[in-house]
């Protein structure tokens, strides 16, 4: 789950202010909230809203926010994507696939109109999965995989596949969080983000801009103690803020780390 970067939130001059529909329910401000992305186990008690990766069932009585790796490859799946996609996943100068070395995940080629809407054939049906299972909102991560593209891709292709992604979305009911990536906040109406899903803000000092863009609609999870506490201690009253191990670990095994305030 790579980190945003900072940013002036000031609005994008092709920002509409396009509406959300009316059925898709956005969470609750201050929702305590669970990151369960590494497994699912059952939510400590308080926990209102919970993330888990599309492949698990949500958690029934709570806000579920289904996680897709909308913008990268899972590790795992690498090999089917240059079997099956090789044109989608993008390619430096001597054709050989630009991988997020953090996560050891490709990119995917978001470069052209073409190739947004052959990638919206595939990660389409994984939203549609989301609302089929029950979920009431989406995680698009790796919304920032342009910083990591060598100038290949740039935030405005970023910004046209995230519409895309926000508009399956909506037309499945389901509310779609921004994850990280600072630099798209002022678009992130013309987009059609609902919420927002932000990794250490606190750190990089960057919760502020995200809670006044989204009315206090954020889910911040800190990997430090260090920067939970201090969330907590600024944004705490406010915001919905959870401590985590950088791994997500499931509950009940060794390094897992869950706190709220």
């Amino acid at each position: 789950m790579p980190l945003g970067a900072g940013c002036s939130t000031g609005r994008d001059p092709q920002d509409t202010g396009a509406a959300t529909p009316r059925a898709v329910r956005p969470p609750a401000a201050d929702a305590e909230f669970d990151y369960q992305l590494g497994g699912p186990y059952p939510p400590p008690r308080g926990v209102r809203a919970v993330s888990r990766d599309r492949t698990a069932k949500p958690v029934p009585g709570r806000y579920n926010v289904c996680y897709v790796n909308a913008f990268q490859a899972q590790p795992d799946e690498t090999r089917t994507w240059q079997r099956r996609h090789p044109d989608l996943l993008l390619r430096d100068g001597d054709g050989r696939p630009v991988v997020d070395e953090d996560w050891d995940e490709p990119l995917f080629d978001i470069s052209t109109a073409a190739k947004r809407t052959a990638l919206m054939d595939i990660v389409g049906p994984w939203i549609d999965g989301c609302a089929e299972a029950g979920y009431d909102a989406v995680e698009p991560d790796n919304l920032d995989s342009y910083e990591r593209a060598d100038g290949r891709l740039t935030a405005g292709d970023a910004a046209a596949f995230a519409r895309l992604l926000a508009r399956r979305a909506h037309q499945r009911r389901l509310a779609v969080a921004q994850k990280n990536t600072a630099d798209l906040l002022p678009r992130r109406r013309s987009i059609g983000f609902d919420f927002a899903v932000v990794e250490e803000c606190a750190r990089y000092e960057e919760c502020g801009d995200f809670a006044d863009a989204y009315d206090d609609r954020i889910f911040v999870i800190e990997y430090r103690a260090q920067d939970f506490a201090a969330a907590c201690r600024t944004w705490g009253p406010r915001l919905s803020v959870t401590l985590r191990d950088r791994d997500l670990r499931p509950s009940g095994t060794k390094g897992y780390v869950d706190r709220h305030c």
